[in-house]
């Protein structure tokens, strides 16, 4: 969380300000928005557009317009947010957006808490395999361990891009076995 201790005192002022804007949803909020990283650095730039968003208590529409018009930072903070501000799948599109780009910043964000909620199995696991493909962290997916137990379609993909990987002369991604051991079936007691 980003506390007044993070910011220098000049961007402690203006996300202050900008907070205020957001919560009174200002016609000057949005642009708070865009602004956030110039004026409380890249570092903290991430939850400094999440409180803006919360501030505002963005909706769905909001939250689209924003992704839609918005550069990678902005539409990385979107994707952080969802969980704080959406409930049910209505921001779902959104996270399949990002899953589509190659923009692994992206695809880190779009698969946290809302994800793990709301994306459909099958999503699920071609974000996965999106993940070993592209070399984002597995750590970085909200739910792994939930939603890949057990799920032996899951298991079977993984394999395969393991085959096909080992096939090709490629390298098995260090993650897959993390991940296929997480599939395994429960154990009864």
């Amino acid at each position: 969380m980003l506390t007044a201790a993070d910011l220098p005192a000049a961007a402690r002022a203006w996300l202050d300000s900008a907070l205020a804007e957001a919560a009174a949803r200002t016609s000057g909020w949005e642009e708070c928005f865009v602004a956030a990283g110039r004026h409380c650095g890249h570092a903290h730039a991430d939850e400094a557009r999440t409180l803006l968003l919360q501030a505002a208590g963005a909706d769905p529409d909001t939250l689209a317009r924003l992704y839609h018009h918005g550069a990678a930072a902005e539409r990385r903070a979107v994707l952080l947010a969802l969980p704080a501000l959406v409930t049910g799948p209505e921001a779902v599109h959104l996270v399949e957006d990002a899953l589509r780009t190659h923009d692994t910043t992206l695809l880190a964000a779009a698969l946290g808490p809302y994800a793990a909620t709301h994306l459909t199995p099958h999503a699920w696991r071609h974000a996965l395999l999106k993940c070993l493909f592209t070399g984002v962290p597995v750590t970085v997916v909200a739910g792994l361990a939930d939603r890949a137990a057990g799920d032996t379609e899951l298991a079977r993909m993984l394999a395969d891009h393991a085959a096909e990987r080992t096939a090709a002369g490629r390298p098995v991604p260090a993650d897959l076995s993390r991940v296929l051991a997480l599939t395994a079936p429960a154990e009864e007691s």
